[in-house]
């Protein structure tokens, strides 16, 4: 089983399939905690109309909508760190055995080992985010739909600007990751060197391939931020523009909006993160 395990390609697509029944339960607590927090905005929504109304029907469904959030995102949590745990200690053994059987050296050995806990570190805490974020852009698009086209209209704009920025900068990130991950794997062997000069030119190579990384991550930032600003200031004038008057109504929009907003911006975090475990799934695969 472990000769077995160890010839298969390191990918996240093959750790989901050969984990599915660990990580199943994780992924469908996670579904039911992104839907759970969908519905906060609606809630707030009709808390302020009812209490506007003197009522105080919303403020307890809101109350129980946050006691049941805060039960399954706790169970969770729990779940997340042992099952995680459990597969980084068998996929890391398993790669460790591979990697000497090809003859690998320690300083590679060692750097792939590190390389390694990458996928599993995004499995347990950059998935579930991934997933929430899908899921919630879906439901929050079609909420923002059902209460102003033209602000959703606006938002999927600032998504489509989203994809097609990491359409032309998606490479360059593949390539960058692949020299600093190159360099990586020459660390001890740089750190075994007597002399500072090997040393210092090891982890000045590093640093350059780190500081393009970050430039590129920076001009990515700023063309997405500049349409996210652009949707900040479009939505409250088009909707009080428009005459609506239910407050509730306005405030869950915006809510809604601000949903939207956070969520689009987290993306470009995990696609350079899908990008980096691409190049690494390759690595560890050669």
């Amino acid at each position: 089983m472990l000769m077995k395990s160890t010839e298969t390609s390191m990918s996240l697509k093959n750790l989901l399939f050969r984990f599915k029944w660990r990580i199943s339960l994780t992924f469908t607590l996670v579904l039911l905690e992104t839907l759970l927090d969908l519905l906060y905005p609606l809630f707030i929504g009709w808390t302020i109309n009812d209490l506007l109304n003197d009522q105080m029907r919303g403020v307890y469904f809101l109350t129980v909508l946050g006691i049941t959030s805060l039960i399954v995102g706790s169970a969770r949590r729990f779940y997340d760190t042992r099952i995680y745990a459990g597969i980084y200690q068998i996929v890391s053994c398993e790669m460790v055995v591979r990697e000497q059987a090809k003859g690998q050296s320690v300083s590679t050995i060692t750097a792939r080992a590190r390389l390694l806990t990458e996928f599993v570190e995004f499995l347990e805490n950059s998935m579930p985010d991934v997933v929430g974020s899908v899921v919630g852009l879906a439901g929050v698009l079609i909420i923002i739909m059902s209460l102003n086209v033209n602000v959703f209209l606006a938002c999927l704009a600032l998504l489509a600007l989203i994809g097609l920025i990491y359409t032309f900068t998606g490479r360059f990130n593949y390539s960058f990751n692949a020299g600093y991950n190159a360099e990586l794997e020459r660390q001890v062997d740089a750190i075994a060197q007597v002399g500072v000069s090997g040393v210092n030119a090891h982890f000045s190579k590093l640093m350059r391939w780190n500081i393009k990384l970050s430039d590129l991550e920076t001009g990515n930032y700023f063309f997405i931020w500049s349409g996210v600003i652009a949707l900040f200031v479009y939505t409250p004038i088009t909707v009080i523009g428009e005459g609506e008057t239910n407050y509730g109504l306005i405030f869950s929009l915006l809510m809604y909006v601000f949903d939207y907003i956070e969520k689009t911006a987290t993306l470009p975090l995990y696609v350079q993160q899908l990008i980096r475990l691409k190049e690494i799934s390759a690595r560890l695969s050669r």
